[in-house]
């Protein structure tokens, strides 16, 4: 037999079996979106809320103890339900706060514990879902009546939501939620726009300023040592060329020590490497006892950017390519790469050389010989 019911019902039960008018059966509570169907009775159990988004019906009514503090009621219809294996259904939080009191079902009294509660069956979830609700911002002026399943939707997208996102029209062009923008002042919001800009671009001046001071220092550093330079020179210019000897013999025997190599596959060599590869690259001619004064160098004039002319860009290394062959190269050990120094290429023209020498990154192709 039905429950006695008070007037005020906000789901049309007219689409439920008639399982559910059945003693343990659901009922809605006033908690429940507005529906289609006023006349219908709603369940006078003050504990109660519903849970539409999940088989198993509602929340059970007035069974339930009255000596427990009831689940807080949400008007929020898609909650979690959850059934345990006496399959009856609640929604998952209020099931949750009452397991956290007593250990059995709310209905039957059986032994029951959070760990048994499961999913409730797809077939009440499809059958609620075809219930017709009114919109949850009918207070505001909405009249739409939608299936439970298509109500998230139309709540994004509902005119009357009192969130939705506005831009406000009177200049400043700050989006808001609607319901704030009566009270919006475009000349707050505009004066805190330009502290904040002001308070951006005094740290930025602040910066540049310890910039600008760095970059004096290191200005000034760079004279001192031209100035120290020169005074060398002047004093003493045998020191000078003995220090040019000393680094030139340090070449010629680091470049003796590596093994000479033969290139097979020109047209995998990688003229642009990053900085990654280029450190990779670093560290294989530092290992193998590369000179530090030429070093960085090198790197350099690993990317295009820095070769000669003769292999600037892409044409002119397609049009010098006969020329390859002639290249004096040396592997850089364990790598895909060649030196191509200037001190053994000599014979080939200037546009293809560049002091102190050329290092080819390549994708495969590199051989010992």
């Amino acid at each position: 037999m039905i429950n006695p019911m008070t007037e005020g019902a906000e789901v049309a039960l007219g689409a439920l079996p008639p399982s559910l008018d059945a003693p343990g059966g659901f009922f809605p509570p006033a908690s429940m979106p507005r529906a289609v169907s006023p006349s219908q009775p709603r369940c006078p159990g003050r504990f109660l809320h519903p849970i539409l988004d999940a088989p198993g019906g509602l929340c059970p009514p007035s069974s339930m103890p009255r000596a427990v503090s009831p689940p807080r009621p949400t008007r929020d219809p898609r909650r979690s339900p959850q059934a345990p294996h006496c399959e009856h259904a609640f929604c998952n939080a209020c099931i949750t706060q009452w397991f956290s009191q007593q250990q059995t079902c709310p209905v039957d009294r059986s032994v029951v514990t959070v760990a048994h509660l499961r999913p409730v069956p797809r077939i009440m979830r499809n059958m609620l879902s075809k219930l017709q609700i009114t919109c949850d911002n009918a207070v505001f002026g909405c009249t739409a009546v939608v299936r439970l399943d298509n109500l998230m939707a139309h709540l994004n997208d509902c005119e009357h939501n009192p969130k939705r996102p506005v831009t406000c029209e009177q200049g400043c062009g700050l989006e808001m939620p609607k319901d704030e923008l009566p009270n919006h002042n475009c000349i707050k919001h505009l004066r805190s726009v330009v502290q904040q800009q002001q308070t951006r671009i005094a740290e930025l001046e602040k910066t540049s300023a310890e910039h600008k001071h760095q970059l004096a220092e290191q200005k000034r550093d760079i004279q001192l040592l031209k100035a120290y330079m020169r005074a060398i020179r002047s004093v003493s210019p045998n020191l000078l060329n003995l220090e040019e000897t000393i680094e030139y013999n340090e070449i010629l025997e680091w470049v003796n020590s590596l093994q000479p190599a033969r290139v097979t596959r020109w047209g995998g060599m990688i003229s642009t490497p990053d900085a990654v590869l280029q450190a990779v690259i670093k560290r294989s001619l530092v290992e193998s006892g590369c000179p530090a004064s030429i070093t960085n160098e090198l790197i350099e004039n690993a990317h295009e950017r820095n070769w000669p002319q003769g292999l600037a860009t892409l044409e002119t290394r397609q049009m010098n390519r006969r020329y390859y062959e002639n290249y004096v190269a040396k592997r850089i050990p364990g790598k895909q790469a060649v030196v191509v120094m200037a001190c053994e290429n000599q014979h080939m023209g200037e546009d293809m050389v560049l002091e102190p020498g050329l290092v080819m990154i390549f994708a495969h192709g590199v051989e010992e010989i």
